[in-house]
């Protein structure tokens, strides 16, 4: 017996032995590889423990989210924000014990002006459905007021795709393809979809990269299709296309994009066929006459004297040539990949363009002619409601719908490495993305939200979250005091020719 276990020991020494051996030739190694290179200043005075400053970086973002950050301190959204999204999601209760985490004084902090004899739920009235193109052979009746973002099949994967398609059919909201084309992910659950023309034209173009009528019309041919959004610019990387790694690009995706399989596909930073509000006014009603769906634009705004260009040359040639909806961007959105620079600082965000947008077109007498959709960064109730007061008549979120999903923020969607399988096309990763769950999640966060910004509307009074207006908010300034958000942006005057 004794004999049986020095042998053992002795094994295992020499198999300990052999494995020291490997890791200290390894070290050697890393070492006279660190020394020699001229790459990396840190590695090069300091071989092998120089390694460790790329590792604790990497590693920064999970520490920061998990052990170091407050509730309300990380970006770009903090975790009392997704776990919001979370609870909703789940469906059960989503209310909260003790107090407020928020800190309400910064400036800029938006405070709803609550009514002393608030809607009883009798009188509250449901969300009323709001018609978009109604000169346009098929016009919209869209019943939802918060709806699924622009997010291409591509930059996610077909199990999320395929989640968000059936959990905005049961939620009765629509949902927009992004501009990688039209999918069968998108049309699997039933729901609306926003066809969205991107810069390359993906899914309906030529050849040379013009839009193809025929498959423009294949396109419109789904019933589900129930409008189409031209894409100008997006916040996350106004006057940059849009970047999908030639990892991303599978077969599959090079079909339905109609791109070479294997190579990274950057789109134009603009449609070359639209040089002026003019060219602009062409294309979308080309666009419509050949669909009969209303179509629209979407933009981040930043100059914004064309707008007014725009309303004039609209009047010109009669209110039935305007956009149908107009969705404006935040400067601060998000996408899968952006140069920093762009994502940074780039674009105003919507607290000023918003009120600014609905004003031009309220001066023009167009603000019921073109409906206006808010998107970037609008994820819970406050900020949503915000978005009516500031005069939105619907809501779009991306990232709020991935919270949903399960994404945890890893900051990987660029990288193919998504480790929720949202955004990765590894089917490994993919696999614990399921479908059937993930669409109750979509949907439960999609009715949650609505019913919240119900209860904010009637808090401040009103039947219904559309009757919200500036006078219902009031804005924090430096001096701590608040001031209601119908004097920071009064309602300008309609031009008298335009009464």
């Amino acid at each position: 017996m004794t004999d049986s276990i020095l042998n053992l020991l002795s094994t295992l020494t020499y198999i300990f032995v052999f494995f020291l051996g490997i890791v200290l030739a390894g070290l050697v190694i890393l070492f006279f590889i660190d020394i020699t290179q001229k790459q990396d200043a840190v590695r090069r005075n300091y071989p092998v423990i120089g390694r460790f400053r790329h590792l604790f970086s990497s590693l920064g973002e999970f520490f920061r989210q998990y052990f170091f950050a407050m509730d309300r301190e990380e970006m770009p959204f903090n975790r009392a924000e997704r776990e919001w999204v979370a609870r909703a999601a789940k469906g059960g209760g989503n209310t909260i014990a003790f107090g407020s985490t928020k800190n309400l004084d910064p400036a800029g902090t938006p405070i709803f002006v609550n009514c002393p004899f608030p809607t009883l739920e009798k009188d509250a009235a449901e969300t009323a459905t709001c018609v978009i193109g109604p000169f346009c052979e098929t016009p919209y009746d869209a019943k939802s007021l918060f709806n699924i973002s622009a997010m291409s099949f591509g930059a996610l994967s077909a199990p999320a795709v395929q989640a968000l398609s059936h959990g905005a059919k049961m939620a009765d909201c629509w949902m927009n393809t992004g501009e990688g084309g039209l999918s069968p992910y998108h049309l699997e659950g039933g729901c609306d979809i926003v066809f969205q023309i991107g810069t390359a034209k993906y899914g309906i173009r030529n050849d040379d990269g013009s839009v193809s009528d025929e498959k423009l019309k294949k396109v419109a041919a789904h019933q589900q299709v129930r409008m189409i959004e031209i894409k100008m610019s997006q916040g996350a990387k106004p006057g940059k296309g849009g970047i999908l790694p030639a990892e991303k690009v599978n077969a599959e995706i090079s079909e339905i994009r109609g791109i070479p399989e294997g190579q990274s596909s950057i789109s134009p930073n603009r449609h070359p066929e639209i040089n002026n509000v003019e060219d602009m006014l062409d294309f979308i009603n080309h666009v419509r006459d050949v669909t009969g769906k209303p179509t629209g634009i979407k933009a981040v705004v930043g100059a914004y004297g064309w707008l007014d260009e725009l309303c004039l040359a609209i009047h010109k040639r009669g209110i039935e040539s305007a956009p149908d909806f107009f969705t404006l961007d935040g400067g601060d959105g998000g996408t899968g990949a952006a140069p920093m620079p762009l994502m940074d600082n780039v674009g105003l965000q919507l607290d000023e363009s918003l009120p600014m947008l609905s004003d031009i077109f309220h001066k023009h007498g167009l603000r019921e002619r073109i409906r206006i959709i808010a998107s970037g960064k609008r994820i819970t109730p406050s900020e949503v409601a915000w978005a009516l007061c500031a005069g939105a008549d619907f809501v779009n979120s991306a990232r709020g719908f991935m919270f949903s999903l399960g994404c945890i923020q890893s900051l990987k969607c660029n990288q193919n490495t998504c480790p929720t399988g949202i955004t990765t096309h590894d089917k490994r990763l993919q696999r614990g993305l399921d479908p059937a769950d993930k669409k109750v999640k979509v949907a439960n966060y999609c009715k949650s939200l609505v019913h919240e910004v119900e209860v904010i509307a009637h808090s401040c009074g009103v039947d219904e979250p559309r009757q919200l207006r500036r006078k219902h908010i009031r804005i924090v300034q430096d001096n701590g005091k608040s001031v209601p958000l119908d004097e920071l942006y009064p309602r300008p005057e309609i031009i008298a020719q335009y009464r």
